[in-house]
């Protein structure tokens, strides 16, 4: 391991103190001067605490409310890593196998059929992974479902993708199909489960599927590049997530801010552990990062456009796994890095080799591929300038 030219640490929960890493904000600065964003938070962390903690920007443009280190974001599907860490919870208690037939804890899925008419037997592995081929949940009758339990016959009724294991293709039916499967199992809706098990022994006190009146107040506002004119214009939320009375969908219903986040990372950069409780096994945070998807081209730098970089990564229970680093925003980081990212923008990266975490927070609503964002590049190449010689 390179050496760490900033070794100060803080104790994991002592974010009132506010470390910074040189360089970072002046990158985050010109991402936002350049309209590429209204506001930022970066977060740099280790297994012990905050290397790095900074805003940037604005929250909301209109108001001139500046980003803060507490503002909460709607981190989309970076709510995946957190469905598999409630399966993997689920694995250790021995309560599920990732290999079962998904038709174990949901029956239904039983007569589901392939497009060449077989059994599909779907496995809890494959919905987690993007490799099912199951069919989406869309349109009016997914708009007006209350509960997960409500979405199971809309998926059931789509026609399959693709064969199971066939290819990879992201399928956000599948991930919420596997928070159903929490539910059945534990007996709690898939909220409640988060909240009891995961949110409240990490003390992330501002992850939820349901902000409160007080917190909607805190979300910073989503933005999207007007093509023509490229600034910035501001978009509402999206409909389908955050309101009671809607699924709490494991598939990006969350809301979370930087520091809450980084805690998640946190303890799955420690082998399950933090603060002296354990969510995880060090096996079950192996499984969770480990890939299982073969030699699929998987994610989302496969298109030209983004360097065709399809085989450099694998599928964890979801997350996303660097097989390989390529040239661009992940040449910083080490073979075995783990996240996801988010439909605005959002990002969260565990690097074991250099236990080292990423968290970057913003609300960027038609980023070309959030992934692969100038905002994302920008901040881990800052970051890993100033970290490593």
């Amino acid at each position: 391991m390179r050496t760490l030219l900033f070794p100060f640490v803080l104790s994991s929960i002592a974010f009132a103190d506010t470390p910074k890493l040189p360089g970072v904000g002046e990158a985050m600065r010109e991402m936002t001067a350049k309209g590429e964003v209204a506001g930022v938070v970066t977060v740099v962390a280790n297994k012990d605490g905050l290397l790095h903690l900074e805003a940037s920007g604005m929250a909301d443009i209109e108001k001139q409310k500046p980003m803060s280190v507490d503002t909460m974001c709607w981190i989309a599907s970076m709510t995946k890593p957190v469905t598999g860490v409630a399966i993997m919870m689920l694995q250790d208690e021995g309560k599920l196998n990732i290999a079962d037939p998904v038709a174990k804890y949901l029956p239904e899925f039983a007569g589901l059929k392939t497009p060449s008419g077989k059994a599909a037997n779907l496995t809890i592995t494959q919905i987690l992974t993007h490799t099912s081929g199951l069919g989406e949940a869309g349109g009016a009758k997914a708009q007006e479902a209350h509960t997960l339990a409500d979405l199971v016959p809309i998926w059931l009724a789509t026609p399959m993708q693709y064969e199971p294991g066939e290819k990879w293709r992201y399928c956000q039916s599948g991930i919420n199909a596997a928070a159903r499967i929490v539910e059945v199992i534990s007996g709690m809706t898939f909220d409640e489960f988060l909240q009891k098990r995961v949110f409240d022994p990490l003390g992330m006190t501002k992850t939820t599927f349901y902000p409160t009146e007080a917190q909607w107040g805190e979300i910073a506002t989503g933005y999207a590049k007007n093509k023509s004119t490229g600034k910035l214009e501001a978009v509402p939320p999206r409909g389908d997530f955050g309101k009671r009375g809607r699924p709490p969908q494991g598939n990006g219903g969350l809301y979370s801010c930087a520091k809450d986040y980084t805690r998640f990372c946190q303890m799955l950069l420690n082998g399950g552990m933090l603060d002296g409780k354990r969510i995880l096994s060090p096996k079950a945070v192996k499984i969770l990062s480990s890939v299982h998807t073969g030699d699929l081209p998987c994610g989302f730098f496969q298109k030209a456009e983004f360097g065709s970089h399809g085989k450099n990564y694998g599928w964890g229970i979801g997350t996303c796994v660097l097989k390989e680093p390529h040239e661009g925003l992940a040449k910083v980081l080490s073979p075995g890095t783990f996240g996801h990212g988010g439909a605005w923008g959002t990002q969260a990266w565990i690097d074991p080799k250099k236990e080292v975490i990423y968290v970057l927070m913003v609300q960027r609503a038609n980023f070309p591929n959030s992934d692969a964002s100038p905002v994302r590049e920008a901040f881990q190449t800052a970051a890993a300038k100033a970290l490593w010689k």
